[in-house]
């Protein structure tokens, strides 16, 4: 496994992109031969590597030479503001005005609703995922049934960003 997501992300970012690993890199315990072995992970990826903190992330796994690292991330790209998060969340900043929050931690368990997106590799083939390809997922995917509960008033389109 560790062999064909180091695969996807050489073939998928460049050394010049931007990688954001929303939590939990690695086994939070490991032996000294299993952390080596994650280094050589952490080094064989290309691009610049920012961490959003997951329940696993342990002290050695921040140790690592990340380009940033935080607990969450507000950032935009190609215009779209995005909210970065290890868990997932109802509402975070930008919810009323078109921001998409992305998260992993649950695994298979959601795919998340139509602003706030399950980016982990195991959702997407083990394979890191372009802006693009969230939003197309997120178009097809339900309003979260607390929406009008924390956002009454505020209306989601069918459209991400509308």
């Amino acid at each position: 496994m560790d062999a064909a997501i180091i695969a996807e992300l050489q073939a998928r970012v460049r050394p010049d992109d931007d990688l954001w690993v929303l939590g939990d890199f690695a086994v939070s315990k490991a032996t000294a031969t299993q952390r080596t072995e994650v280094r050589g992970i952490f080094d064989a990826i290309p691009g610049r590597k920012h961490l959003v903190l997951g329940n696993h992330d342990r002290a050695w796994i921040r140790d690592l030479p990340w380009d940033s690292m935080s607990q969450m991330a507000d950032i935009v790209v190609d215009g779209r503001r995005l909210f970065l998060c290890h868990y997932p969340m109802v509402t975070f900043p930008g919810a009323r005005r078109g921001a998409l929050q992305l998260f992993g931690h649950v695994h298979q368990n959601w795919r998340g609703s139509r602003n706030s997106v399950n980016v982990g590799v195991d959702m997407w083939d083990f394979r890191p995922v372009t802006l693009p390809e969230i939003d197309e997922r997120a178009r097809f995917l339900p309003v979260n049934k607390h929406w009008d509960e924390v956002e009454p008033g505020c209306p989601l389109s069918a459209e991400v960003g509308d």
